[in-house]
């Protein structure tokens, strides 16, 4: 590949990779020459960060605003102990420069939004997406597309994962099709839950992100057949593994025969995530004030709308109504004194308010903001968090 020599070391370090005769020294070079952003540096992030660097992909960026929490060490293997309390990326940074010194790492230590998406993935080749929520998953999808860039794509749920690349035009100049094609529109919000409330095997992102690498690999080198028009179903639990065909959308809002979006959205507004409307019909009382209510006798319900798994490692004593089926379980809901609901960050506690007074047109009703984080943090430091 003009332009770009693999140094002495670089044989050394690579040299299971140039002797794969359809890999070579070319395959190499074209490892170096390229530039990989990584959304997410968490379950997906962990595995696909730790072998694209040590596969020698030239330069890497790495964007998350998140801290390493001690629950994330049962299956981001990237960080350990010594991380806790730390910037993802700051953490993944120092990790991954002392597997491979020869990688350039850029750092993006900040939430990708519709602001400055297009900025920042404007300056890589390709992008794969490690993110675990809806409104990330159509941002990185719609930023690729209007920027023309392929995007590696996996997720991850209990025991299942998939894996696809979207946006791969390939030596024909045939594009592929994208994540909207697969689904044009999120579920509505509350109606699948994230790893934190639905959990995941640990060894489960191992698998799909290395997966994943395998895919931002065969991209770059142009070796092998991409996962382009497919998605690969795995699960863990029965160890079955599907391959779906996928197509183009004649309907597809981005690139369809009749495109209606040329820039990127709201997708807190688009996935009914924040809508603030709603927010402010939200009663809310922080913990300070619920242990007023204690302390002075005041009559209320309290309830919890998290998965029972995490009532068993830390609760308030309240009455355990998962939020999935809070509104078949309503009448099990005070109609005649205050009630709080709380879960574990105040997230899906303002979902459950949000539809009991939609459905019920309940006025009694108060969201516990910040759930048991904050009453770990503020009121009970004994109390477990995970």
């Amino acid at each position: 590949m003009a332009g770009i020599k693999l140094e002495a070391e670089e044989f050394a370090r690579y040299a299971r990779h140039i002797s794969i005769p359809e890999f070579g020294v070319e395959g190499q070079q074209k490892l170096k020459a390229a530039k990989v952003l990584v959304v997410g540096t968490g379950g997906l992030g962990s595995p696909l960060l730790l072998y694209l660097t040590a596969a020698g992909v030239g330069t890497i960026g790495i964007v998350d605003f998140d801290v390493v929490d001690r629950s994330n060490l049962q299956r981001q293997v990237l960080y350990d102990e010594r991380d806790i309390g730390k910037k993802k990326v700051r953490a993944a940074h120092e990790r991954l420069k002392a597997l491979n010194p020869l990688v350039h790492i850029i750092v993006h230590e900040t939430m990708l939004t519709s602001e400055n998406a297009l900025e920042i993935i404007r300056d890589y080749d390709l992008v794969a997406d490690g993110t675990d929520n809806f409104p990330t998953r159509y941002l990185v999808n719609d930023a690729c597309v209007l920027l023309d860039k392929p995007n590696v794509y996996a997720s991850i749920f209990r025991f299942e994962g998939q894996v696809s690349v979207f946006n791969y035009r390939n030596d024909e100049g045939i594009l592929g099709p994208n994540y909207r094609d697969l689904f044009p529109e999120p579920p509505p919000p509350g109606l699948v839950p994230n790893c934190a409330e639905g959990g995941v095997l640990g060894v489960l992102p191992g698998i799909i992100g290395s997966l994943q690498a395998s895919e931002v690999i065969k991209v770059i080198t142009g070796v092998g057949d991409p996962l382009s028009g497919r998605l690969f179903l795995f699960d863990a639990a029965s160890f079955t593994t599907r391959t779906l065909n996928l197509q183009r959308s004649k309907d597809n809002p981005l690139n369809g025969e009749n495109p209606t979006q040329t820039e990127l959205i709201d997708y807190q507004q688009f996935c009914g995530i924040n809508n603030e409307q709603e927010s402010q019909e939200v009663k809310e009382i922080n913990v300070q004030e619920l242990e007023e209510w204690k302390a002075r006798g005041e009559d209320f319900q309290l309830i919890d709308v998290r998965e029972s798994f995490e009532y068993e490692i830390a609760n308030l004593d309240g009455e355990l109504i998962p939020l999935g089926t809070i509104l078949q379980e309503a009448d099990r809901i005070s109609r005649d004194k205050k009630v709080v609901i709380h879960c574990k960050a105040g997230g899906r506690s303002a979902k459950a308010v949000e539809q009991l007074q939609e459905h019920f047109q309940l006025e009694n009703l108060y969201n516990l903001k910040g759930g048991i984080l904050a009453y770990a943090k503020e009121v009970d430091s004994a109390l477990a968090t995970y």
